[in-house]
C-alpha cells in the first residue's frame, strides 16, 4: 500500500495533544537559537512550541501530506521529507524534542547516541516500558545520562496508544 493510503493505526501514528506538547518542550528547556530536531514531526504539535522557544527547528517527517502540511503551517522550520532512519544528522552540536514512531525506538537511539554524533539533549516521547528499560540498563557509559521525563496518559494522543508512554531525557555528559 502506498503511503498516501496509510491511516494513522497503520502508519502508529499518534497525534501528540497541544497542550501535552508545550509541556515536553517547556520540560525540555529549549534556549533561543538551538539547533532542534523534531523526528517523526507529524503535523507540527511540538513543531510549534519548538519554534516559539526560539528553536532553530528541523522537523523530520516521513508521511508526504504531514510534509506538506509542516511545511504551509511552520514557514520558520526546515521540513525534510524522509524517513528517520537514514537520517544524516547534525555535523554540530544539536538536541532532540520528538514523539518518534515507536518503531524506530531502537534504531533512532542508537543513531543518536552512536560515537561520532554530536547529539547534546533528547526528549523522546516513547512506550514508558522502554523508558524503564532504558533507566534500569543506562545508555551509553560515560557518554551519556538517562532520566525519566514527564509521564504521559493515553488521553494526551489521538488516537489514544495501546501502551502508556513517557518521555527519556538524555543528556551529553561534560
Amino acid at each position: 500500500m502506498s503511503a498516501a493510503g496509510r491511516s494513522g493505526r497503520t502508519w502508529g501514528w499518534h497525534r501528540l495533544d497541544d497542550d501535552w506538547a508545550a509541556r515536553i518542550v517547556a520540560a525540555a528547556g529549549i534556549r533561543p537559537g538551538e539547533l532542534v530536531l523534531d523526528i517523526g514531526a507529524g503535523e507540527g504539535a511540538l513543531t510549534g512550541p519548538l519554534l516559539r522557544a526560539g528553536a532553530r527547528v528541523i522537523a523530520v517527517e516521513l508521511h508526504a501530506r504531514r510534509a506538506r502540511v509542516l511545511r504551509q503551517r511552520f514557514p520558520g522550520a526546515t521540513v525534510i521529507n524522509a524517513d528517520a532512519a537514514e537520517l544524516r544528522l547534525p555535523g554540530r552540536p544539536f538536541r532532540v524534542v520528538a514523539n518518534p514512531p515507536f518503531s524506530i525506538t531502537a534504531a533512532l537511539l542508537a543513531l543518536l547516541m552512536a560515537r561520532d554524533s554530536k547529539l547534546a539533549a533528547a526528549d523522546l516521547v516513547l512506550q514508558r516500558a522502554v523508558v524503564r528499560e532504558y533507566l534500569s540498563r543506562g545508555a551509553v557509559p560515560g557518554r551519556f545520562r538517562t532520566a525519566a521525563g514527564l509521564a504521559l496518559p493515553r488521553r494526551a494522543f489521538q488516537p489514544r496508544p495501546r501502551v502508556d508512554c513517557a518521555v527519556l531525557a538524555i543528556r551529553r555528559r561534560r
